[in-house]
This record gives structure tokens, C-alpha cells and sequence, in this order.
């Protein structure tokens, strides 16, 4: 069992541990932070894109295609009525030179993104009391 170490640096705040990194969140401003780092959500949102854009990269690396002239753009579809995102595109933008081959295979490398996954199939969720 691996644990995150979260603590409370002050304001709105949100200091995460794991595995030797430290993750920093934030709320907004406008509501009530300091805007000093992401606000949770957004850390969310990009850990999909992040993740789907490794799988690109260790793609690439393997079969000597540059990166340069790749974007991934990761577009958010927000249901209006309930405010939450119904819908999560993942647009691959190649050069034109980007092998025909490899175009499909490179789809369905980026599918197996691990964060999508457990999105997809999730896991369970539990909250319990501790004492210090």
C-alpha cells in the first residue's frame, strides 16, 4: 500500500507527497485562494492529458519520430445544465509528414493512458477516521 502525505500550508492551500514529489494545489482568487498553483481539478484534467501525451512520447521514441511539430489538445465538453464535463476529447495534431502507418496504432497506444483507465473502470472509494 503506497500513501500520499497531504498537508494544509495555509489559506487554500494543499501540499501533496508521493513518491518524493511534492504536488501543489490552489483555489483561484476569485475563490478564495491565492492562485499560487492549480486548483485541484485542473491537476485532474491535466493528469489525462499528461498521461495520454506520454503514451505519444514512448510511441515516437520507439520508432525514431520526431516530436517536434505533435501537439495534443485536450478539450473539455461541459454539460450546461449539471456543469459537469460530459465529455473528454483527445485531439492528436500530426505533422503531414507523420507516417500513414502509424497513425491508428498511435490512437491506440494513447488509449491505454492508465489515468483514463482508472477513470473508466475506477476504483472504489472509502473515507474513514485516524487520529494522529
Amino acid at each position: 500500500m503506497e500513501d500520499m502525505i497531504v498537508t494544509f500550508p495555509g489559506n487554500k492551500k494543499v501540499r501533496a507527497s508521493y513518491r518524493g514529489n511534492i504536488i501543489d494545489s490552489d483555489q483561484r482568487k476569485e475563490h478564495g485562494g491565492d492562485g499560487s498553483a492549480p486548483p485541484p481539478f485542473d491537476l485532474f484534467l491535466a493528469s489525462i492529458a499528461n498521461c495520454s501525451a506520454t503514451y505519444i512520447i514512448y510511441f515516437c521514441q520507439k520508432r525514431d519520430i520526431p516530436l517536434d511539430n505533435i501537439r495534443l489538445i485536450q478539450r473539455m465538453e461541459k454539460n450546461e445544465e449539471t456543469k459537469m464535463i460530459e465529455k473528454i476529447r483527445l485531439i492528436v495534431e500530426l505533422p503531414e509528414d507523420f507516417p500513414e502507418k502509424y497513425r491508428q496504432p498511435l490512437l491506440k497506444t494513447i488509449d491505454l493512458c492508465t489515468v483514463k483507465k482508472h477513470i473508466v473502470d475506477g476504483p472504489e472509494f472509502e473515507l474513514t477516521w485516524d487520529t494522529a
